[in-house]
């Protein structure tokens, strides 16, 4: 699937979540998040070094992007796997489990990849900002894990 187009609604879903405000066993519906922008990053893979660097930047900038936006990180690990990366790291923002790969289909981040010559799928580490109208406000692709907080606030 192709990605969602700037300024076109954001794909609703909805779907397990842990972190945050939410414990296990809880889920979480995009459209129901109203009031302020939400921020969906995609990465490819709990506690590697990229994805620990990307999620530790966004927790080192808990207080200046908490106040701008709701922040999610969607990989296709499971919730307890986000569990051990969250306490793992200390991350104050919940994780969603996209396990059965809808989101990732959905905003289309599930691509065809190469590493040392082979091909596989995984998860492109894109973020999406969603306006509070429920649009797609911004489009970050393939940022560099230590440039994601600074990209994201420029978004939003």
């Amino acid at each position: 699937m192709s990605k969602p187009a700037l300024h076109s609604p954001a794909p609703d879903f909805t779907a397990p979540v842990i972190g945050g405000d939410h414990a296990a066993g809880d889920t979480i519906t995009l459209s129901a998040l109203k009031g302020k922008p939400v921020v969906i990053y995609f990465y490819p893979k709990d506690d590697t070094p990229g994805c620990t660097k990307q999620a530790c930047g966004l927790r080192d900038g808990w207080k200046k992007i908490a106040k701008e936006a709701h922040v999610f990180g969607v990989s296709t690990d499971s919730i307890k796997s986000h569990a051990k990366f969250i306490q793992k790291h200390e991350l104050p923002f919940p994780l969603i489990a996209d396990e059965d790969k809808t989101i990732v289909n959905a905003y289309g981040v599930w691509v065809e990849k190469s590493m040392y010559g082979k091909t596989y799928m995984g998860t492109e580490r894109s973020t999406f900002i969603i306006g509070k109208d429920g649009r797609i406000a911004a489009i970050l692709e393939k940022v560099k894990p230590e440039e994601h907080l600074d990209a994201v606030l420029a978004a939003l």
